[in-house]
């Protein structure tokens, strides 16, 4: 498979000398394309600090992101800015909607920015939509839909425009249990269906047992990493739990049943 995210040795220094915090100490990692990859670890492990460099927002103190064969560092502000539009796709915690547009138009706003034929985006993002489970709900307004509907809405903006890595930020967090689940099918769905690969960030092994792989963060450096290879998910989570336990079970295990 492709190499589609490559990290050479990271890190991520605040403050100064006197009182210095290294956020990121020497991280190397590799993603494939087509990849479902969770980041795992407890608050201040890291793992934010290494999605907010990965997405461009935050410039690392050294070492190197290559992003689908580009080297964001070596990119200025405007091109930077055009690859994160082009090249990536979010979804936060807090959705991040537009309160004045419909759930079809926050979707479509997307493709409206690259210019593409209204016809083309009507067709793409009902299709999305019909994918996703939220075709009942394009028409409404955010303050009409649920938690679980919105961050589906979400997940059909970051998707719509085939960006080549999709970052996800705590997705569940602000979820219900049932809702959790829903968007996270959903996400598998998209890494399944799409080919699209996916970059999560969690502290919750719920959540990561969705994904084929998941990365460890402690202190700042990699700890540990787990394949799902042929494991269905029940199993995965309790793979993935006893890796919690060795990093001394400071992570979220009140989980929802995995049935």
């Amino acid at each position: 498979m492709t190499e589609l995210l490559k990290i050479e040795h990271l890190v991520k220094y605040y403050g100064s000398r006197s009182s210095l915090t290294k956020a990121l100490n020497d991280i190397s990692l590799a993603v494939e394309a087509g990849e479902f990859t969770a980041i795992m670890g407890a608050s201040g492990s890291g793992k934010t600090t290494l999605l907010n460099c990965i997405s461009t927002i935050d410039r690392p103190t050294g070492g190197q992101i290559y992003i689908d064969g580009v080297c964001t560092s070596k990119l200025k502000k405007n091109a930077l800015a055009d690859f994160r539009r082009d090249r990536l796709g979010f979804i936060f915690q807090g959705f991040n909607l537009l309160d004045t547009l419909t759930a079809f138009d926050n979707i479509a706003i997307a493709l409206q920015i690259q210019r593409c034929a209204p016809k083309e985006i009507t067709g793409r993002v009902r299709e999305m939509a019909r994918k996703l489970g939220i075709e009942d709900v394009l028409e409404k307004y955010p303050y009409q839909m649920s938690g679980g509907q919105k961050q589906r809405v979400a997940a059909a903006r970051a998707i719509i425009t085939r960006p080549a890595l999709i970052l996800a930020d705590e997705p569940t967090g602000a979820l219900d249990s049932r809702s959790s689940r829903v968007l996270l099918e959903s996400m598998e769905l998209l890494n399944r269906e799409e080919n699209a690969t996916i970059l999560m960030v969690t502290h919750d092994a719920f959540s990561a047992s969705y994904a084929s792989r998941v990365i460890f963060m402690k202190d700042g450096r990699l700890f540990n990493e787990l394949r799902r290879g042929g494991d269905d998910r029940r199993v995965f989570f309790e793979r993935i739990m006893d890796v919690v336990s060795l990093m001394g079970g400071d992570l979220n295990y009140a989980v929802p049943s995995l049935s």
